[in-house]
């Protein structure tokens, strides 16, 4: 699998892995006999009627549109990218990650890969329909996470991105972990995530502090958190 070559490279062996799915320009250098070729967006296929059409735009305001390549053969390839810090997922049988499509760098191609709301999946209790639809695309332009979210699953690996570094919160105590949006990396195991704001009228009027919107996170599993919250 996917292995550190330092805090902001990892290396694989593509034959071993049984082929790489990959941002592009995340490829920094291979040897041996390996073939790249574009590789359909995670959860693209099935988008027919209204939810078709929903899903495109939640993708575009997500982000949920990086362009992908798979890597195939028989060698080894190094991928990192923009020199942002890295980190590997090593996912177990019946357990998913949640991740923004702008903070994965390459995962395993044998991962099962879809592109799920972001209200829905995480207990975000948005609500279904189009207007479970409108409240997360309100709740993405506010706080930069978008109406959608890659999910993958299966056994495998996954290598995240991150800005400054990475934090490993553990989900399950009595208390939720509550998160920065802006902050938030990717979530692994059952965790149920859900917006909540904070604002009040003093905020409204620009007098207030703090932040305005809050990711609260409950269940069982661990929270990616970046040391930053700049978007990637």
């Amino acid at each position: 699998m996917f292995e550190n070559v330092n805090g902001k490279v990892v290396k694989v062996d593509v034959g071993m892995a049984g082929g790489v799915v990959a941002r592009n320009g995340a490829m920094l250098f291979y040897t041996g006999d390996v073939s790249f070729a574009p590789h359909q967006i995670p959860g693209g296929q099935g988008m027919g009627g209204m939810g078709g059409v929903m899903r495109l735009a939640g993708r575009a305001m997500a982000g949920e549109h990086e362009r992908t390549m798979l890597a195939q053969g028989t060698g080894e390839v190094h991928y990192g990218f923009a020199g942002l810090e890295v980190h590997v997922v090593h996912m177990q049988p019946g357990a998913t990650l949640r991740v923004e499509a702008s903070r994965l760098l390459a995962n395993t191609a044998g991962l099962q890969s879809s592109v799920v709301s972001v209200m829905s999946s995480g207990g975000g209790g948005g609500g279904g329909g189009l207007m479970g639809a409108l409240r997360g695309a309100a709740s993405g332009a506010l706080t930069g996470q978008g109406m959608f979210t890659t999910q993958l699953s299966g056994q495998g690996a996954a290598v995240l991105l991150a800005h400054g570094g990475f934090l490993e919160l553990q989900v399950g105590g009595p208390n939720p972990i509550v998160v920065d949006p802006q902050a938030f990396v990717a979530a692994y195991g059952n965790v149920q995530t859900e917006l909540k704001t904070a604002l009040s009228w003093r905020d409204a009027v620009g007098r207030g502090a703090g932040e305005a919107m809050q990711l609260h996170c409950v269940g069982q599993g661990v929270v990616y958190v970046q040391a930053s919250e700049e978007k990637l």
